[in-house]
């Protein structure tokens, strides 16, 4: 397992050998060791498992949960390929406003781990674009905020030539200066204290 601290405070990109034969392949996406090796603690107790599926241009994000309760979540791409990026929307950050991305698809079964209160949002690349989340929290729907991830603030790497499609609650979503004028973002040093439990 090849782990890549993020540019976003307290993330990471977890990347793991893949066995392939004549049958296919066997990889294993979450390892406990290489985990608590890098971030210093065992992954989150999981409360649910989600998957998504996408048509190729799809964007999903920036979303994130109120805090408290928060969610941290761990993201791998299981068919198609994704863009997936985090961003530090969590006030008082040393990395506040900075994003970081990486190309999961399920040929390399790379994830990605968001501890509380990190934005996340992916860009389909592919048709039938599967995402698979491991997350702390159940989904709670009143919980749930966005942020623009069209933002010019933000900078996010759409790529170029691709049409976004976004649900309406994205398309309405406040700017991430919008959000934090609104008092809608996470706490840092509240977000740390939920990872540290």
């Amino acid at each position: 397992m090849q782990v890549r601290p993020l540019s976003v405070e307290g993330a990471f990109e977890f990347t793991p050998n893949v066995f392939p034969d004549d049958r296919g392949l066997f990889v294993s996406p979450h390892q406990h060791h290489a985990f608590v090796e890098a971030v210093g603690r065992p992954l989150f107790p999981v409360t649910q498992t989600n998957f998504s599926r996408s048509r190729r241009g799809v964007v999903r994000g920036v979303h994130y949960t109120t805090t408290p309760p928060g969610t941290a979540k761990y993201t791998c791409c299981v068919r198609g390929r994704a863009l997936d990026i985090v961003v530090d929307i969590r006030v008082g950050s040393p990395t506040f406003g900075k994003w970081d991305s990486a190309v999961l698809d399920g040929e390399n079964f790379r994830s990605l781990y968001l501890p509380t209160g990190v934005g996340h949002a992916f860009v389909a690349l592919d048709d039938h674009t599967m995402m698979s989340y491991l997350l702390s929290e159940p989904y709670v729907p009143e919980h749930e905020l966005a942020v623009d991830p069209l933002d010019p603030a933000l900078g996010l790497p759409i790529p170029a030539g691709l049409d976004p499609i976004m649900s309406g609650r994205d398309l309405a979503a406040p700017t991430l200066a919008e959000a934090a004028e609104a008092g809608l973002l996470p706490d840092y040093e509240t977000c740390l204290k939920i990872d540290a439990r």
